[in-house]
């Protein structure tokens, strides 16, 4: 189904779509022309399988070159999230995270809300066969799931970009009914970056490391993974990190004394 018309104006902007790991290089130009039928324009690749840039992905975007033309490219999700305040990640399964779960339609009218309050925000999307690693679903804010068959629930890549994008599109015509996240009522504070809060994280299990928190080692994963949603819960503002570094500062100099 076609319906190319270069006459109208363009769509374009919304929520960046950054893939992890994806494998084909087909795969990402049918993310791309899912991308673009709904006005997203922003494309990050997190180490591609394949390489970058990809002649398939070209001949599979069927004409949405301009999406891959400015895909950027990241050695690391935590890269490709640094400036982003809200972050959703896609899953298929349960996770055993204590992290909101939502539907396409609520995400779109959520993450609406954000962008219209500053934020900058971004839809997380894993490898082709294995999904998302937990310690990239541990940097999101909230978890996205399409309700499907549960019998046969089996979307590739480019569907699960075109579904979603689909609702945000599809909301730009609605008014949000969601209560809006605490975060964008902080009295015009701004929400943390994931960069800084990465930096943060990364401050307090040096610190707990120190005090043998995280042991034994072979725990410790779960444990770091168990904090970082902790705090993530909270939705920091800057102020927020700016006082939970303080008490970091705090007890490493009375471990020093």
């Amino acid at each position: 189904m076609a319906g190319t018309n270069k006459t109208q104006d363009a769509v374009t902007g919304g929520p960046a779509v950054i893939l992890v790991e994806p494998q084909l290089g087909e795969n990402i130009g049918m993310v791309a022309r899912a991308m673009l039928n709904c006005g997203l324009t922003e494309l990050r690749l997190v180490q591609p399988r394949d390489g970058w840039p990809s002649e398939a992905a070209v001949s599979a975007a069927s004409g949405a070159d301009a999406v891959l033309e400015g895909a950027r490219l990241y050695d690391t999700t935590a890269e490709a999230l640094a400036d982003l305040s809200r972050v959703y990640a896609t899953t298929a399964r349960p996770r055993g995270m204590t992290k909101p779960v939502v539907t396409p339609r609520r995400a779109a009218a959520e993450l609406r809300a954000a962008i219209m309050a500053g934020e900058r925000a971004g839809l997380l999307f894993g490898p082709e066969r294995s999904g998302l690693a937990n310690d990239d679903v541990a940097l999101a804010d909230t978890l996205l799931a399409v309700p499907l068959n549960p019998a046969f629930a089996s979307l590739n890549l480019a569907m699960a970009v075109l579904i979603v994008g689909y609702e945000w599109f599809q909301a730009a015509g609605e008014t949000a009914r969601e209560t809006p996240p605490r975060r964008l009522e902080s009295g015009g504070q701004p929400p943390a970056t994931k960069a800084e809060l990465i930096n943060f994280f990364e401050r307090l299990e040096a610190v707990l490391d120190e005090t043998g928190f995280l042991h034994p080692p072979e725990k410790r994963p779960g444990m770091v993974r168990n904090l970082r949603n902790l705090f993530q819960r909270m939705a920091p503002t800057d102020q927020d990190l700016r006082t939970l570094h303080g008490i970091v500062s705090a007890l490493r100099g009375a471990k020093q004394r």
